[in-house]
């Protein structure tokens, strides 16, 4: 085994670009356009900016910086996984299991997360087709996205003349493998430094046609852009006081940098030694931010507030997303091209996103089990399809969504971070982290943040999860005890969790076997002489 892994070729980036473009497609996402308007106006609107960036710059970028650097050590090493990298820096049987999370969320999100990407895309073709402008009702948008999801009954999508979105994601899901099948260089890192220059594009127009927007109630002035842009960033500061608007902010950094994802510690792992990762991870970063806070800010609360006034500020997410914004452009000149513009541009950030989250799967059964790239992406390709079809065939109420996306693409995200802080700043230490960094960087980044990533970070993190679980952990109790889809939900991801702990189990043994971690990780000597100190 250890031979074919030698015959084969490692992959690599082809360009500094690719790699920056690749990561930030994998953050930039359907959250920044529709999570982050909707948490900021539920939460005081410009005063949750605050506790935003705040928790932007103590967990969010230098957590990125550590799986960043952390990866592309675990690479040098002959790792491109999450239990490889783990086992690799810390020396302890339980490593693996630790990084058998970064294999499992991805694998649980892109369940899901190819659904509602194939919702945008249903809805860019019916935008293009013209079936999509239902007039001023809204009433008929939130109709047209029950029907076309399947919310009103279980198995709704699979009865004979309701499925059409069966072969949205059909298509969605081949194209998906046939990019991940192609690798990173020829496969991710070609399609993004396509799909995030289409996606700059497109988000300008539509920001560009809501910015010009006049009021289209004259009797209601205060529905204008600047009344749009005031209900979005003006400052609530009693919001300050809620510690929920603190929750809300940290969670949202923490979701939209894909930080605890398992992504970028694999992604980094494909960098060459003395690649840039301080930049490099910064640059990245500060992408997201930008379709974060500067595109998905200025378009989609200001566009619904200028039609449907402060009501806009109540929507959840999907409701946003697919039931305000359609009604908006139905009352928009030149609504049927700007609405096509949106949600195709919501498919490109979707998918940038969702091939980031089959990778770290692909690399795990290809170095954990000498799979080949055909057979690996075969493997990966029945099991998602097998998640996929509970999603879509449990689809009353979106429960099953629902359950996949808080235990896995929101809680056990957490869990995960809090493991990478730890190995960071307690098993590879600050010492050794900022020489790694630092190796091969074009900028200096200040050695505080060491002391933040291990002392700082990792209290902000636990006072956020502890938070969080006491907020809401008790009512998705409650609905597991009494909806029985919600039930079968939870067993379906302890099936998924128990199944990758067995598979990291069965690695970790081969890599032993094979003598994988001699001379690369720390010897018995150097462990001791650091628990001495």
């Amino acid at each position: 085994m250890a031979q074919d892994r030698k015959n084969q070729a490692p992959e690599q980036w082809g360009s500094r670009i690719g790699v920056i473009l690749a990561v930030a497609g994998s953050a930039v996402g359907l959250g920044n356009f529709l999570r982050f308007p909707g948490q900021a106006a539920q939460n005081g609107g410009g005063a949750f900016m605050i506790p935003y960036f705040i928790s932007l710059l103590v967990l969010g970028i230098p957590l990125c910086w550590a799986e960043w650097t952390m990866g592309r050590y675990g690479g040098s090493k002959g790792f491109n996984s999450a239990p490889g990298i783990f086992s690799v820096i810390w020396r302890n049987p339980l490593a693996k299991y630790a990084g058998s999370l970064g294999v499992m969320i991805p694998l649980v999100i892109y369940m899901y997360y190819v659904v509602i990407e194939a919702w945008c895309l249903g809805y860019a073709f019916h935008y293009l087709s013209g079936a999509l402008l239902l007039g001023a009702e809204p009433g008929a948008y939130g109709n047209f996205f029950n029907k076309f999801v399947g919310v009103e009954s279980n198995g709704f999508l699979y009865t004979g003349g309701h499925g059409q979105v069966l072969g949205f994601v059909l298509f969605t899901f081949l194209l998906n493998f046939i990019l991940i099948y192609r690798g990173v260089s020829k496969g991710i890192e070609k399609f993004c430094k396509v799909a995030i220059p289409v996606m700059v594009i497109a988000a300008s127009c539509v920001l560009i046609r809501v910015l010009t927007l006049g009021t289209p109630d004259p009797s209601r002035p205060e529905q204008s852009v600047l009344g749009g842009l005031g209900f979005m960033w003006n400052p609530n500061f009693d919001a300050l006081m809620d510690p929920k608007t603190w929750l809300a902010a940290a969670g949202q950094v923490f979701f939209t940098l894909s930080a605890g994802f398992g992504v970028i510690i694999n992604y980094a792992s494909y960098l060459k030694p003395k690649d840039d990762v301080a930049l490099s991870g910064l640059t990245a970063s500060s992408m997201n931010e930008f379709f974060e806070v500067c595109l998905g800010g200025l378009i989609t609360l200001p566009a619904a507030f200028i039609f449907l006034g402060a009501a806009a500020g109540g929507f959840g997410t999907f409701a946003l997303g697919f039931n305000a914004l359609p009604n908006v452009f139905a009352l928009m000149p030149g609504g049927q091209f700007f609405g096509f513009l949106w949600f195709f541009m919501l498919f490109l950030a979707a998918i940038t996103s969702s091939l980031s989250m089959l990778q770290p799967v692909i690399a795990f059964l290809e170095e954990g089990f000498g799979l080949k790239r055909h057979a690996s992406v075969a493997f990966l390709g029945l099991i998602t399809a097998i998640g996929s079809g509970f999603v879509i065939y449990f689809s009353e109420g979106l429960v099953a969504l629902d359950m996949f996306d808080f235990w896995v693409g929101t809680t056990l995200i957490f869990v995960l971070g809090m493991v990478q802080v730890f190995i960071y700043g307690w098993v590879f230490g600050i010492e050794k982290g900022e020489a790694e960094l630092h190796r091969g960087a074009h900028i200096q980044v200040p050695r505080a943040v060491q002391y933040v990533l291990k002392y700082v970070s990792p209290v902000f993190l636990a006072a956020i999860f502890i938070a969080f679980c006491y907020n809401n952990v008790p009512g998705y109790i409650d609905t597991i005890s009494r909806n029985p889809v919600a039930l079968l939900s939870v067993l379906f991801i302890l099936v998924i969790l128990g199944f990758t702990f067995l598979l990291a189990h069965i690695a970790g043994k081969r890599w032993e076997k094979d003598g994988r971690f001699e001379g690369a990780g720390l010897s018995k000597g150097t462990q001791a002489e650091k628990a001495r100190r």
